[in-house]
């Protein structure tokens, strides 16, 4: 008896790895978190859990999987060897430091002593030691060896009466001078490696009180310039530790000087809160070029010698900017909002259309390039479809709206006013495309009739309590299947338009599919549990455990219906096989919840997004 029981160790052995093939993702809160790799061929960069190493020329990625949450900061050392990161954790735990080999693309060493969050990271000139800041729980800062992979010395980081530092940049020639900048405090440290101490002398800045938002030190460290939240740049000397100036005295930065960029041939490239790009001079620091970005700039990272450079914003663009003509290219940009839904087109994977927030975005799937975009500011798009024709894309909004845009052109064709009364949650097409089923917040469905001109609401089923979830439409649209959170599916004609069938379950219904043939529909919900339910008395056929902790929020099923997918707040994607209830693969990647999930048609991708704006393309494990 005994020898027939598996341990848990061994079933999870014989579940295979989706092949993770793309990421659209960059999270640009963090920062300096973009950063281009000295062989001037990679940018790096974080989201979510994972860091990205994103070929320039090509389409080429990879990931670097290690962290247990969000990446906080990441820095690379001068020859590029190494890379380091740090990351997030709960309050009273320990932060993990991760050191990469950057060739191999492979773990070293993981050095943990702060608690709570590592603040920022420096490698060395020379690449002896890398220097961490731990966060405000923890407020220290520590110099490691790289050889031994083990702490040298660690100090409180800033003195007893001011606020944290935040910011710590290396000297560029010298492997035992370092500066930690952060609220009302500007600190030079030496190394003293033979007593394995080191020794601050604070900056004395004067009158002046500022909070260091950013720093940069001059290549042959005469000079390191900080930039401040009130929009100033103060240069200071790590010699004398005496202001030498400080501008512009005029025209401040808005919103801060959130990133600062020293260059070769003298000058500063500066990143407003408010998403300036400037390039200026000491000591008047008055704009020579400048040029508006979207987005507050978080990173600014020189390529080379900085005769091209890229600039990261908090609403996650990255731009190449050619110093010569200062002009900005977009070259990856992606959602920085939790994604709500994905939507493949009828018939065809090279396309498909996200939403998030107050965007709705179509991209190019196997370049991952963002083809069109449609912003209807200060609302929140919750679902998306594509009509069958492929000639508008219909769209449900927190306002009670259905919009519907062209999607070549993004050119509004026509909206539904007050469709629902608590917003509208959920959206469905006919194959026919003559009619729109939504679900509202208050639990309402509406039938939709669309015509040339006209759109005109057919009927409205008030039978759920609660807002509507998921809505499914059978291929020959006499029936629909919609989900909501009071606990209900409700299987309706869409004939005689009236309730067929009612399903229970104690459980906030999320997702709903039928299967192929249509006798069957999967649910899921916040119980975890997959249940299937035969569509003609609404009796339960079986149930699985979809996942040991959170909700499923997505579910999707094969046009064959064998496979089928699901993904949820244990941030998995899980492929099961239908008849035997059991999982076949799992993709680990996303660092956040996943909100919704689809199989391309042609079954050749998954696409899952979630609720760190991150999208993801895995590889569809079975030949299609």
């Amino acid at each position: 008896m005994m020898e027939t029981q598996t341990s848990p160790k061994d079933e999870v052995a014989e579940v295979a790895e989706l092949e993770l093939e793309a990421v659209i993702g960059f999270n640009g809160h963090v920062p300096t978190g973009l950063k281009c790799h000295p062989d001037q061929e990679h940018l790096v960069y974080p989201l979510g859990c994972t860091i990205l190493i994103q070929a320039l020329n090509t389409q080429q990625q990879n990931f670097l999987h290690g962290h247990g949450n969000n990446v906080s900061c990441v820095t690379i050392s001068k020859s590029g060897v190494y890379i380091a990161s740090g990351q997030v954790t709960f309050m009273g735990f320990k932060a993990d430091i991760i050191l990469w080999h950057y060739k191999k693309r492979e773990l070293i060493a993981r050095l943990s002593l702060h608690k709570g969050k590592i603040e920022a990271l420096a490698f060395s000139p020379n690449d002896l030691y890398l220097v961490s800041l731990g966060g405000p729980d923890d407020g220290s800062v520590v110099v490691w060896s790289i050889a031994k992979r083990d702490a040298i010395c660690g100090s409180p980081a800033a003195g007893l009466n001011v606020g944290n530092a935040t910011t710590v940049i290396f000297s560029k020639c010298c492997d035992e001078m370092f500066v930690t900048a952060g609220n009302g405090t500007i600190r030079v440290w030496e190394l003293d490696l033979p007593n394995r101490k080191i020794w601050p002398t604070e900056c004395q800045t004067g009158q002046m009180k500022r909070i260091v938002m950013s720093i940069s030190m001059a290549d042959d460290d005469s000079f390191f310039y900080v930039g401040t939240t009130t929009g100033d740049i103060l240069k200071m000397s790590p010699r004398t530790k005496l202001l030498a100036d400080t501008g512009p005295a005029k025209d401040r930065f808005s919103l801060g000087v959130s990133a600062i960029r020293c260059l070769k041939m003298g000058g500063l490239l500066v990143g407003s809160g408010a998403g300036l790009l400037v390039f200026c001079k000491s000591p008047s620091y008055k704009p020579i070029k400048k040029i508006q970005l979207q987005g507050g700039i978080t990173s600014i990272t020189l390529r080379g010698e900085g005769h091209q450079f890229f600039v990261g914003t908090e609403e996650s663009h990255i731009y190449r900017v050619n110093f010569t003509d200062f002009k900005e290219t977009l070259i990856t940009t992606c959602h920085f909002e939790a994604v709500e839904d994905i939507v493949f087109p009828f018939g065809t994977a090279e396309l498909f259309a996200t939403c998030a927030k107050k965007d709705i975005r179509v991209w190019h799937t196997l370049s991952n390039r963002e083809l069109l975009r449609i912003t209807v500011p200060n609302m929140t798009c919750r679902g998306i479809d594509f009509m069958r024709d492929g000639k508008s894309i219909i769209s449900a909004w927190d306002d009670g709206k259905i919009r519907a845009f062209a999607p070549e052109t993004g050119r509004l064709m026509y909206v539904i006013n007050n469709a629902h009364r608590i917003g509208v949650t959920a959206i469905a097409t006919t194959s026919d495309c003559k009619r729109v089923i939504s679900g509202g917040g208050e639990g309402e469905v509406r039938v939709w009739q669309i015509g040339h001109q006209t759109r005109k609401l057919e009927e409205a089923l008030k039978e759920h309590k609660s807002s509507v979830s998921c809505i499914r439409v059978t291929k020959s649209n006499e029936q629909c299947v919609t989900a909501s959170t009071d606990g209900t599916c409700i299987i309706w004609d869409l004939v005689r338009l009236r309730r067929n069938q009612m399903i229970l379950a104690n459980t906030l219904f999320q997702c709903v599919c039928y299967h192929p043939e249509e006798f069957q529909i999967i649910t899921s919900g916040t119980d975890r549990k997959i249940a299937y339910w035969e569509v003609f008395d609404g009796s339960v056929i079986r149930e699985l455990d979809g996942s040991l902790s959170g909700a499923i929020n997505g579910m999707d099923i094969t046009v064959e219906g064998v496979h089928f997918v699901t993904g949820g707040n244990d941030h998995l994607v899980k492929v099961w096989d239908y008849n035997e209830g059991e999982v076949t693969h799992v993709g680990v990647g996303h660092s956040g919840n996943i909100t919704r999930i689809r199989i391309s048609p042609g079954n050749q991708y998954i696409v899952s997004v979630s609720a760190d704006g991150a999208i993801l393309r895995w590889k569809y494990p079975f030949p299609s």
